[in-house]
């Protein structure tokens, strides 16, 4: 493997875990660990501890596939390893 290619990898990995690090903050901490000093506000009439882990956290997910192709993208354009 190439230098520029272990570089890419380490890149697309750090991605990785930072996606993946809020992605479990999202749905184990905001949906399990804080649910109880969340649910002291409501967001559309339910407590947001619930809201997070019943809705709250999908969208999170959904925007961080959206991110992660972003990032992708942009990376795979940078290193010249992108679909033309």
């Amino acid at each position: 493997m190439s230098k520029d290619l272990k570089k890419y990898w380490k890149k697309n990995l750090s991605y990785l875990a930072i996606l993946l690090s809020i992605w479990f903050l999202v749905s184990y901490g905001l949906g399990i660990l804080f649910a109880d000093a969340l649910n002291a506000y409501s967001i559309g009439g339910f407590p947001l501890g619930f809201w997070f882990a019943q809705q709250g956290s999908i969208y999170f997910f959904v925007a961080l596939i959206f991110v992660y192709v972003y990032l992708m993208n942009r990376l795979d354009h940078k290193f010249d390893v992108d679909e033309k």
